[in-house]
């Protein structure tokens, strides 16, 4: 380690909020102090270094050689972005009153498995006549008799009410299906109130670790995350949940504790809730936030999040029956299948599970 360990204790708080900001130490505000600065809080506090086999003292070499007196700030930004890049976690950025910086691969290059133009086009129609509101939730009941739900982010507040609404409103469906593609997470209290209204009892969804000192691996004990029913109207019949890549944080917050109300994680038949589309992107670091010399700030994850099972959650949830929407539209366009062009290949899968 590049810096001696200290004779301290770190007290990180464990309250239900998406993040948290850490003091610190003074640094002198000049581009060598604001990358020493950055570097070490990355390595006394980001919680990955050691999972994902990062040797930052190599990164400290390599980019710490590009740090020369008088740059502007353009390019020191810049050197310090590339440097963070080297985390592959869509939680750290870095940003200034101007540019912000983020890693964006765990999406980029993957399939996209959404359309929105198919999803209004096709089977949503308007808002005035096709599909309901309630606060974030877009809801619908399709004509084959299965229950849909469109919640694009986990920042739009969903109260009790709204959801008491939406699913007495579904309680006469066959099935019901959940749609978070697109969703790059937001307010874990959402995750938590949603999902709570499909169990029947407490349920272990995974653990939690936080950082108790400056080393890669100082990291207190598992602590085990519980969801507890809700008191309110509660779904008891089976659930499809839609995912891509671009799932995200809250997001696969909400899908890991989806998953974790099954009962027998074998065969998919037997499964209350069952995951169609592609992996999650991840993100399961609770992300701080914490500041340069010169003002600029960084969001880094701290206390990394694991299944039920103890398996850690950030590279993603992968799907019960994986599909790939782009090459399926590819196909229907190389074969003239016009009808094939206007459906969507994951709603029409989830249609086909609930009917069974």
């Amino acid at each position: 380690m590049r810096n001696k360990i200290r004779q301290i204790l770190w007290l990180f708080c464990c309250l239900p909020v998406l993040t948290g900001c850490i003091g610190e130490d003074d640094y002198a505000n000049d581009p060598r102090g604001n990358f020493e600065q950055l570097w070490k809080i990355i390595d006394e506090r980001y919680c990955f270094l050691e999972e994902k086999g990062i040797d930052w003292d190599a990164v400290h070499d390599t980019y710490g050689k590009l740090v020369k007196p008088g740059i502007s700030n353009d390019n020191l930004f810049d050197i310090l972005s590339e440097m963070l890049y080297t985390l592959k976690d869509g939680h750290v950025n870095l940003s200034s009153a101007s540019r912000i910086s983020y890693y964006d691969a765990w999406y980029q290059g993957y399939p996209w498995n959404y359309r929105e133009d198919i999803l209004y086009n096709y089977y949503l129609g308007s808002a005035s006549s096709g599909y309901r509101t309630s606060a974030g939730l877009k809801y619908k009941i399709f004509d084959n008799n299965i229950g849909y739900i469109r919640y694009e982010s986990f920042s739009d507040g969903v109260g009790e009410g709204n959801l008491d609404e939406v699913l007495y409103y579904l309680q006469i469906c066959n099935g019901l299906i959940i749609d978070v593609r697109d969703n790059g997470g937001g307010n874990l209290t959402n995750s938590t109130r949603i999902a709570s209204r499909f169990t029947e009892e407490k349920t272990l969804t995974g653990y939690i670790k936080h950082k108790t000192g400056p080393g890669h691996n100082d990291f207190s004990e598992m602590e085990p995350i519980y969801l507890e029913p809700s008191n309110s109207i509660r779904w008891q019949k089976k659930v499809v949940i839609l995912t891509n890549r671009r799932c995200y944080s809250a997001t696969n917050d909400f899908v890991n504790a989806m998953r974790s109300i099954n009962k027998d994680d074998g065969n998919i038949r037997d499964k209350k809730i069952i995951q169609i589309g592609d992996r999650t992107g991840g993100g399961s670091g609770l992300p701080f936030s914490s500041e340069l010399p010169n003002g600029w700030g960084v969001r880094f994850s701290a206390s990394p999040h694991f299944d039920k099972n103890k398996n850690p959650l950030e590279n993603g949830i992968e799907a019960d029956i994986y599909i790939n929407m782009d090459q399926i539209l590819e196909d229907g366009i190389k074969a003239g299948d016009e009808e094939s062009q206007k459906k969507d290949p994951l709603i029409e899968e989830a249609f086909r599970v609930l009917n069974e």
